[in-house]
């Protein structure tokens, strides 16, 4: 029984690496022959895509990451506010700044150690059916091949145009028209390295923004919105790159490490699972990168993939699980979508009504802190909660109040991401990620499932006589008051099933 991961980023690297640690053999099909090792792309990784990396192996992606502290957000060349991040009392940060890169790179190594992955470079995926199971058809410099497997995972990107073709399956919504240049440079910043910058309207790039992230080995990544008709060949050869960077670090020497142009978009696919392929990260959606969603939600999407197909292929589930999978993330995938565009809509208004509200806005942030939650230059990645997920239980006594404010998370309960704590054992996310896992207070019986008892109280806010159901994924699925084996059981049933019709 075998997976194919069509695409070998960060996103079906992942997924490789988790579909292997369940025992599953995967083949990772990638259509690059070797890795492209410069350019920043996809740089801050958030704490629980890093918790995930942990799990694996690659904890040393947390520790080369570089974390900011402070966020300072200007208008014209005015700041406006700054803020000091929170830790959130875990022993990973809250994000790290690291090229995909180098992620790539450490996933890479965890890959050739891994005797169920099957790595098969420089094939192109040009179609895919379902005739009882998927068949790849792939392109290669000595020919076409094929490969056969029991279930696919799609993380092709962007440009995964062949397999959504075949899937039956478009990415609808919205681009963008202004264009955004992203340039890394190495330099000497001193004060720099621990901080983030960001520009609503500088003298030196009127009428659109400016970003700027520190990152490992003394590099910055500066991201400029520029018109849609912008050309990077010209403003390089003419000397108006060198001003552009001139205009922000000053005399300072400076290497130009990577360049390049994107065009942001808002799009999503309609089906993240269609029959035995499920769609993943860039492939099954596509967000503007204000906020790190894009690179975070493909994790997130692999992780809840692998533990769905292990339990299918080992027979612990039925097929109709894998609806879950669509139902989850894709309900993941219009919320990031709904947190973006509004980012969007205020970094670049559609409207005379858009630009009024952001001018009152960026206006009154100079003055009146009360103002400073309205200024939208993106809400950092977070994970999604499956508080209505079919595969939860829900709590009456602990009701799901919605979207937290930015920078919070809601209190534990069904369908929330367990906190990282730890418990003797262990850290309980590293437990529950072995499959899965009842959390007793004192007194209440396990019903024979492997357990770990937690206090009254504590990180979890845990009651007396209760037990908690935690998924693979380490998802909340269930809170049962003084439950018997019945009640465990039938809480069990509902996290790996999904109601069919």
């Amino acid at each position: 029984m075998t997976v194919a991961v069509l695409g070998g980023g960060p996103v079906g690297q992942t997924a490789a690496l988790l579909l292997a640690r369940w025992g599953v053999p995967v083949v990772l099909v990638d259509e690059h022959e070797v890795r492209d090792p410069v350019g920043s792309k996809a740089i801050c990784q958030q704490r629980d895509t890093l918790d995930v990396w942990a799990s694996l192996g690659a904890g040393c992606l947390a520790e080369e990451g570089l974390t900011w502290t402070t966020a300072r957000t200007f208008h014209h060349d005015t700041e406006l506010f700054s803020l000091k991040l929170p830790d959130g009392g875990s022993a990973l940060p809250p994000f790290v700044n690291l090229s995909q890169a180098r992620v790539e790179e450490v996933l890479d190594g965890l890959i050739a150690r891994q005797p169920l992955i099957d790595v098969r470079r420089g094939h192109r995926v040009r179609d895919l059916t379902q005739p009882g199971r998927v068949v790849v058809e792939c392109h290669t410099a000595d020919g076409p091949r094929r490969i056969e497997a029991d279930y696919a995972i799609a993380c092709t990107g962007a440009r995964g145009d062949a397999v959504r073709r075949a899937l039956g399956q478009r990415l609808d919504g919205v681009s963008f028209r202004d264009l955004f240049l992203i340039c890394d440079i190495r330099a000497d910043l001193p004060g720099w390295a621990a901080e983030r910058r960001f520009w609503f309207d500088p003298p030196w790039n009127p009428g659109r923004q400016v970003l700027i992230h520190p990152c490992p080995d003394s590099q910055f990544r500066i991201d400029w919105q520029v018109p849609a008709d912008y050309d990077l060949a010209a403003e390089e050869s003419g000397g108006a790159m060198e001003a552009r960077i001139r205009a922000i670090i000053g005399a300072a020497p400076y290497e130009v490490v990577w360049r390049s142009v994107y065009r942001f978009h808002t799009r999503l696919v309609p089906r993240m699972r269609v029959g035995r392929v499920l769609l993943a990260g860039d492939c099954a959606h596509l967000v503007a990168p204000f906020g790190a969603r894009g690179l975070n939600s493909g994790v997130a999407d692999a992780e809840n993939a692998a533990w769905k197909l292990a339990r299918v292929l080992r027979g612990d589930a039925g097929e109709e699980l894998l609806e879950s999978y669509h139902t989850e993330r894709h309900a993941a995938a219009v919320e990031n979508a709904a947190v973006t565009t509004a980012t969007m809509d205020f970094l670049v208004p559609q409207d005379d009504e858009q630009h009024r509200r952001r001018l009152d806005v960026l206006t009154r942030a100079a003055h009146d802190p009360a103002a400073y939650e309205q200024v939208d230059s993106g809400r950092l990645a977070e994970p999604f909660w499956y508080a209505d997920s079919p595969l939860t239980t829900p709590d009456p006594g602990r009701p799901f109040a919605g979207r937290p404010p930015r920078g919070a998370v809601p209190p534990p309960g069904p369908g929330i991401l367990l906190p990282d704590v730890t418990v003797p054992g262990g850290r309980l996310r590293e437990l529950a990620r072995q499959g899965f896992l009842l959390l007793t207070t004192p007194g209440v019986d396990s019903a024979g499932m492997r357990s770990v008892e937690i206090p009254v109280g504590g990180a979890l806010g845990a009651r007396p006589g209760e037990a908690w159901l935690v998924r693979p994924d380490a998802y909340v699925a269930a809170v049962l008051d003084r439950p018997a084996p019945d009640d465990v059981t039938a809480a069990v049933r509902r996290g790996t099933s999904f109601p069919q019709g």
